[in-house]
């Protein structure tokens, strides 16, 4: 949804009242970068929660691959799930984003911070309450440690942190970030997603005696300090968590009425299909967020579906949706052409495969910041939006200014011929020749693309694509690797087009910089796919952190969205507007579930009584 200029205007001076117009220095509990709180200050638990809920049972899931480590601050491994670099159920950061709130985080292991009026630096002061799962209390030094070495080691601190110079300890309780730029409104904001991890921990010695090393993967149990701790494991294929009795935050309000599982059980699959196979018999996985359109249309079959022991049920969120579709890797000389870029999205064909594999349920995803506000229009840039494109005239295509981004259509044969003679026109332009059924350059070398894949599903949806791509000649083939080898490919952009998403919150800032900077492109383990080094993405980025306001924001991102399209970094995929849920019976769920996310798993709860009926039956 677009809004006019003045309406914006409005929200964003009311959105600003919380902290931009607060006091030079005044002590925050809560941050807002869109709009104010729906709480304020007077936050005692999300709305949504059942304050009430039950502690026990077991959430059984079920995760594809394997793992080798415990650390996932690290560009090295595979993490257990559970893990992340957020810190996932192990560890707590300074705030929490909230789950109702685009752009808003409430206070965890910090119960309040501020900042001068320029955005120079950011302090937190943390709750004294604050500890480990030993006992240990969580201090500054701990704090300032955790930035250090995540930010030394993990590309996505690196560039998210990147204008942060020093973690000062001012008290044992307080710990000041100093930046080295000013009026930068998000990066006060970004310090509160900071986790924290135990340095006595990770700079003590294991029970063998042996120096701890966090630049290194490690199956020994890490002490963490959120709402869970590692039980037991089977390496590769197991991991239990259990909720930790004591845990220092579970009154805190993000916390009221959620982490309800006593237990969190990951047991591991190689297959997708056997995955699916063992939800439908029960007892390895409890709940399952469908991403197959075909078992939604046609696998809702099996006798505890018919029995109604399994629940079908869609959410839907109002948070955007993620980016999807094959980057292409502009690291390989042949890929560095616009048009052949352009000429490999003309051969993608979205229409016929959405009918005839997905069920008609997908949308074709036409932005990076799909379905929100920040989406660009649908039309040829004007206002604010043009007076930012202005500046790049002659650095960016012509069709920016003049013309709406459109993805080719193939409703009918003569669309598809269409599109691939305009592919084959645009190859032919790039030094490419349709010759003998293949397509070449002028040393006879045959054009080829090997798409990466890690999954038999991988091989269903994109035959078609390989299909149109050899009709214009190109050597097309799909490589299926395990889950361990796919991630250090794609870690080491060792890959032609590769199959992967881009999630987008409602406020970019320096993320930016790892999904499209040119100091991203060659970084291991970033997230810019594509290896774009492009100066006016880079620009553009840079002026989306240091937006003054929530016009020049949109304007912003909308331009950066539309330069992207429009050079054709990714052949777009699809969305599906909704989330598929399909769980066991056995669950006690909250009368309504955030609109924001969609659906709030934390929030939801073991029922004995639902639980005895499956289990006595299955």
């Amino acid at each position: 949804m677009n809004f006019s200029r003045s309406v914006l205007s409005l929200s964003l001076v009311v959105a600003l009242s919380q902290s931009a117009f607060a006091k030079d220095g005044e002590w925050l509990t809560t941050d807002s970068l869109i709009k104010p709180s729906k709480y304020a200050e007077n936050f005692e638990r999300y709305d949504h929660v059942n304050p009430n809920a039950p502690k026990g049972g077991t959430l059984n899931s079920i995760s594809i691959g394997t793992f080798d480590s415990f650390n996932p601050f690290i560009v090295k491994g595979t993490s257990a799930a559970g893990l992340n670099y957020t810190g996932g159920l192990l560890y707590d950061s300074l705030m929490e984003q909230s789950v109702e709130e685009p752009g808003t985080s409430y206070p965890l292991i910090a119960e309040a911070f501020k900042h001068p009026a320029d955005y120079s630096s950011a302090t937190y002061r943390l709750n004294a309450n604050a500890k480990f799962h030993d006992g240990k209390p969580i201090t500054a030094e701990d704090v300032a440690w955790s930035f250090d070495v995540l930010k030394a080691n993990y590309p996505l601190y690196n560039k998210y942190y990147g204008n942060v110079t020093e973690a000062r300890v001012d008290a044992p309780n307080m710990i000041t970030f100093v930046f080295d730029q000013k009026n930068n409104r998000e990066l006060p904001h970004i310090m509160g997603d900071l986790p924290v991890l135990p340095k006595h921990w990770w700079t003590g010695k294991d029970k063998d005696g042996n120096q701890r090393d966090i630049t290194k993967t490690t199956l020994e149990e890490p002490v963490g300090n959120g709402p869970y701790r590692i039980k037991s494991f089977k390496p590769g294929s197991e991991i239990i968590w259990e909720r930790v009795e004591d845990y220092w935050a579970k009154d805190l309000p993000v916390r009221v009425g959620r982490y309800n599982f006593n237990e969190r059980r990951y047991v591991y699959f190689k297959d997708p299909n056997a995955s699916w196979e063992a939800f439908k018999k029960g007892g390895l996985q409890d709940l399952r967020i469908e991403n197959r359109s075909k078992n939604w249309a046609t696998g809702y079959t099996f006798p505890a579906f018919k029995e109604k022991k399994v629940i079908k049920r869609t959410f839907t969120s109002g948070s955007g949706e993620a980016f999807s579709g094959y980057f292409i890797n502009t690291r390989k000389e042949r890929f560095n052409d616009r048009r052949v870029r352009e000429a490999l999205t003309l051969a993608y064909d979205f229409e016929t495969m959405n009918t005839n594999l997905f069920y008609g349920f997908y949308t074709r995803t036409d932005s990076y910041f799909e379905a929100s506000e920040l989406s660009s229009p649908k039309a040829a840039p004007t206002g604010l939006e043009l007076e930012i494109l202005e500046k790049y005239r002659g650095q960016v295509p012509d069709g920016v200014f003049t013309e709406k981004f459109e993805l080719p259509v193939f409703k009918s044969r003569g669309d598809t011929r269409k599109n691939l003679r305009r592919a084959i026109a645009l190859f032919k332009d790039a030094g490419w020749t349709f010759k003998d059924q293949k397509l070449v350059n002028a040393k006879g070398e045959q054009f080829k693309i090997e798409f990466l894949g890690n999954s038999p599903t991988d091989e269903r949806i994109t035959s078609p694509y390989l299909a149109n791509l050899r009709r214009l000649g190109i050597d097309a083939t799909l490589r299926i690797i395990d889950t361990s080898q796919y991630i250090n490919r794609t870690r080491n952009w060792d890959f032609d087009l590769l199959f992967a998403g881009a999630a987008q919150s409602q406020s970019p800032g320096n993320e930016q910089r790892e999904y499209w900077s040119s100091a991203a492109a060659d970084l291991t383990g970033s997230r810019n796919y594509a290896g774009i080094k492009n100066p006016v993405v880079d620009d553009l980025v840079e002026r989306i952190i240091f937006a003054k306001n929530r016009e020049e924001l949109v304007a912003l991102t909308h331009a950066l969205d539309r330069v992207l399209l429009w050079n054709y970094y990714a052949v777009p995929g699809w969305h599906l507007p909704v989330i598929w849920t399909a769980y066991w019976d056995k669950f006690g769920i909250p009368d309504t579930q955030p609109a924001y996310i969609g659906v709030d798993i934390d929030s939801w709860w073991i029922d004995p009584e639902k639980a005895a009926r499956i289990e006595s039956t299955d």
